[in-house]
This record gives C-alpha cells, structure tokens and sequence, in this order.
C-alpha cells in the first residue's frame, strides 16, 4: 500500500516507531493432546520465540494416498507432541506438505517446491523410486532429507548422499529374513516370487533369490517361478496361471498393498491355496480391503514390528495421542517412520543448536540416546538405521494381524 507523505516529520517518526518496536510473527501452533513428546528431551535453549519449519513430502494423492494422509497425520501428532514439551529449541515445529502424488515426476516437484521455500529439513518420501530423484535435489541444494518408506539398498549404497537419511529398514535385511523363514520355518521345497519390476519391488525379489541361493544349491529347495508383473493392472491372470500350472508351495510377492490384495484374491479364486507371503508394503487396512477377509485368511506377512505391537513409552504416548484425534491406530508402519523421521531430526537439530544442513547431519549420525516411537535413532556413516528388527505375521478369519509363531 502507498503511503503519502503529508509531513515530513510526522513520517520520519511513524517510521522510527515501526523500525523499533517490529515482533516476531505470532508462532503457529498445533493443538497438544495429553500427551508427553516422544523425542529425546534435552533442556531447550530459549530463542525467543519463533517457529522452526519442517517440510513433509508424502503421497497425500495418487495410488498410495492412504500412506500419505497416515503419514500427515502421524507427524502432525508426533508435533504437537514436540510442542507440548516446549518445542525445539525454544521453537514451535511447523510442518509444511508438499504432495508428491506417488510418482518420482512429481516427487522433483515436490522436493523443489520445499527447496524453493528454504526448508533446510524434510521428511521425504514414500517409496523408493519416487524418493530417489527427491533425495538428489535435497542434497544438491544441502537440505537433509529423512526417509520413512523407501527400503531399497540403492538409496544408500548405490551413490554416496550426505544428506540422506531414513528410519526404515533395508531391502536386503527382509529379503535374508524371508530365506531363512520359507526354507527353515516353513519348509518350502517349490518357491515362486513375484515382483513388480520396481526399484523396491525388484530390489527385494533380487535380495531373496540372493539369499536362497545356498539353499538352492545344497537342495533344500528350489525357485521354480521368478517374473514380474506391471503395476496398475487389474487383471493378472496370465501369472496365476502359470504359477498355478508350477504348483508351489509358496508364493511371495514383492510389491505394493495394491497389487498384492489382487494377485491374492485372483490367486485363490483361481485354486491356488500355497503359502502367501506378503512383504513389508503390503499389511494395511488397504490390502484387506482390496483382497477381502476371506482371500487373506492365513496369509503370512514380513514387517518390522506393526504399531499395533509397539511397546516402547514412546510408542504408548504416541498411539494414544493419535488414537485420541483419529479413533483409531495409524494403518501402516511406515507412517510411524515419517514421525520419527520427525523426531530424529528434532532430536538432531537439538544436538546441532539450530537448522544449518551441515551441523544437523553431523548429528544424525553421531546421536547416541535419541529414542522414538520405533525404538532407538540411530544412523549409520551412509545413513542407513541401525537395528531394525523383523518379524512374521499373520492374517486371521477377521482379517487382523498376530505375531506368527
């Protein structure tokens, strides 16, 4: 708005007046449920207000929007949490979304989105395809960016990204997992696998025939089907038939929730009554849906541990916060690796003494008693999390989860 000068000495002190008594904007706030943090809690360093903006970048649309809205909502509760006990540093922790649609194209955009409005420190991203091309602008421009649902080994050990992080686990730890498992617990003879020719998908698949591979050759067992199908599809007859026609003792698909609940219902459809064994994307409230209760009955899921069966203080202060706004349990893990991404990067940003990319990554990976709701934040020199555990599942007639035994 123009201002007119209508004298001169009146504008030089109206202008000395806003020079001098300027304030801090008024620090947005999310609402605290009752509920202590479950970040490490150091003593704050006052700063005098202000807020500390974190970004988010989550498929809130497109084919893993349900992830997404978890994930929102998940680290949305993990703040106000943080708020509650005073914050970051004397800071309110903000958190600003970026929508990256489930695809790596607009995962770029996403990421340059939160670039552009100088976030030094994000939460990013659902899968491991659409993190990859996010994870490179991020530290191209020296943003530490935290991912929550990207397992593939590539994102770590493919190329060198100091500023990359995550708080799940690696493909090849599930993939050893799941060997041992079909060969030594389930005592499969004839295994097929399935995958989505993905990069977490594939990744996965190659992990598994890598650690079968001594089983294979000492002739405990055998792979008698390895293929892969093309997400989005609805119709995936033509792999049922010819795992089907191979009749194995075990199916284990590789993939996505949404493929997974339609490879599983057309399955048993088609007759097919082996084993399935599901890996860590597919145990959502989505895949029951998409399979319906009857298809899933016994079918046996790899995952680190399920919210549902977290037990740590963290992890009973934050479920029942969130089951205080939402009336329910987040519907994956993963989404609960988003709010520790949040956590470990408060916890980081505590240790450095404020935002600066450079300082917080150094904290990342030199933190020693920082604890979240999945367990100790810890990371290694590539930024991989240390001690993942995993464990087996199973879907009963109702269509819920136990621990496999």
């Amino acid at each position: 708005m123009k201002r007119i000068l209508l004298v001169g000495l009146i504008a030089v002190l109206v202008l000395s007046l806003f020079a001098g008594c300027a304030s801090p904007a008024t620090p947005t706030t999310t609402p605290s449920p009752t509920a202590t943090s479950a970040t490490p809690t150091p003593t704050p360093t006052p700063t005098g207000g202000g807020v500390i903006q974190i970004g988010l970048q989550a498929p809130i649309t497109g084919n893993f929007a349900a992830e997404g809205q978890w994930a929102k909502q998940c680290v949305e509760v993990a703040a106000a949490l943080i708020n509650a006990k005073g914050g970051v540093l004397g800071k309110q922790v903000e958190i600003v979304v970026a929508d990256d649609a489930s695809n790596p194209k607009d995962s770029a955009l996403a990421a340059q989105k939160l670039i552009s409005q100088g976030l030094k420190e994000v939460i990013a991203s659902y899968g491991s395809s659409v993190t990859a091309p996010a994870a490179d602008l991020y530290d191209k421009n020296q943003v530490v960016s935290v991912g929550y649902g990207c397992t593939a080994v590539s994102l770590t050990m493919d190329k060198l990204r100091p500023y990359f992080f995550r708080t799940a686990g690696r493909d090849d730890t599930q993939s050893e997992f799941f060997a041992k498992l079909a060969v030594e617990t389930l005592g499969a003879k004839k295994i097929a696998i399935l995958h989505d020719n993905q990069d977490y998908g594939k990744g996965v698949a190659e992990d598994a025939m890598k650690y079968l591979k001594p089983y294979v050759d000492a002739g405990t067992t055998e792979v008698v089907y390895y293929d892969a199908i093309t997400p989005g599809e609805n119709d995936y007859s033509a792999a049922i038939t010819k795992i089907k026609q191979l009749n194995p003792d075990l199916l284990f698909f590789t993939a996505y929730y949404p493929e997974a609940g339609l490879i599983i219902k057309q399955a048993r459809q088609a007759g097919i009554t082996c084993t399935f064994v599901g890996n860590n994307s597919v145990p959502t409230p989505e895949f029951v849906k998409i399979a319906g209760v009857d298809a899933i009955k016994g079918a046996l899921m790899l995952n680190e541990p399920m919210p549902q069966f977290l037990t740590y203080p963290e992890s009973t202060q934050f479920l029942d916060a969130y089951k205080a706004k939402y009336n329910e349990i987040p519907g994956s893990i993963w989404a609960v690796y988003a709010a520790d991404a949040l956590n470990a990067l408060c916890a980081a940003i505590t240790k450095a003494g404020g935002t600066d990319p450079d300082k917080v990554a150094a904290a990342m990976r030199t933190m020693t008693d920082a604890k979240g709701i999945t367990g100790a934040l810890l990371f290694t020199d590539r930024g991989d999390r240390k001690d993942i555990p995993y464990y087996t599942y199973i879907y009963d007639d109702k269509g819920e989860l136990s621990l496999y035994k």
